[in-house]
C-alpha cells in the first residue's frame, strides 16, 4: 500500500497579499522537504516574473523571504492524501487543509491563486463563502502540464500583480 503524503507548514505572514496553493508536494519537493523543489516544475521562474525577480538562482531560504517581501503566501489544498509518484491524477483519500481557518488568519489577504485543477477542485469549495477574497485559477506550473508553453502561463499568473501592491 501507498503511505500518506502530506504537504508543509504553510509561508505566510501578516503581510501576506497573495496565497498560492498547491495540491500536494510531489516527490522531489517531499525528499528536499523544500516547496516546487522539482527543477522540471516552473513555479519559481513563473512567480518570479510576477514581481520581476529571479528566483531560480536564489537559496531556497531567500526566495520563501522574497516572496513574504512581497506579499505572497505558499500552501497546498491537501494536508494529506495517498498518492504513487507525483502525479494529482494519481491522488486518493484526500484530506483538505483547513484553509478557511489559514485565511481568517492573514488580515491583509486579498486573493488565493489555485497552482493547478486539483488544488482548485480542492480548495476553491471551502473558500467560495469568503467574500473579500478573489479566487483565482491558474494553469498548473507542474512539468506534467506540458500542453501550455511557460509564456502562456505567464500570461495568467500575471494577474497576480494587481494585488501584490
Amino acid at each position: 500500500m501507498t503511505e500518506r503524503k502530506a504537504s508543509f507548514a504553510p509561508i505566510t505572514d501578516e503581510r501576506t497579499r497573495v496565497l498560492i496553493l498547491g495540491s500536494l508536494p510531489g516527490e522531489a519537493s517531499l525528499a528536499a522537504a523544500r516547496y516546487y523543489a522539482n527543477p522540471r516544475n516552473q513555479f519559481w521562474r513563473l512567480v518570479g516574473a510576477v514581481i520581476g525577480q529571479d528566483l531560480e538562482g536564489a537559496a531556497y531560504e531567500t526566495r520563501l523571504a522574497t516572496l513574504l517581501d512581497h506579499g505572497i503566501g505558499l500552501w497546498d489544498s491537501i494536508g494529506t492524501a495517498i498518492r504513487q509518484g507525483s502525479l494529482d491524477t494519481a491522488i486518493r483519500n484526500v484530506e483538505a487543509n483547513p484553509l478557511a481557518h489559514l485565511v481568517a488568519a492573514l488580515p491583509a489577504l486579498q486573493a488565493v491563486a489555485f497552482n493547478g485543477a486539483k488544488s482548485a477542485s480542492i480548495g476553491a469549495p471551502q473558500l467560495a463563502g469568503e467574500a473579500r477574497l478573489t479566487l483565482l485559477r491558474l494553469p498548473s506550473s507542474s512539468p506534467a502540464h506540458a500542453a501550455l508553453s511557460f509564456e502562456a502561463k505567464h500570461a495568467q499568473w500575471i494577474a497576480l500583480r494587481k494585488f501584490l501592491g
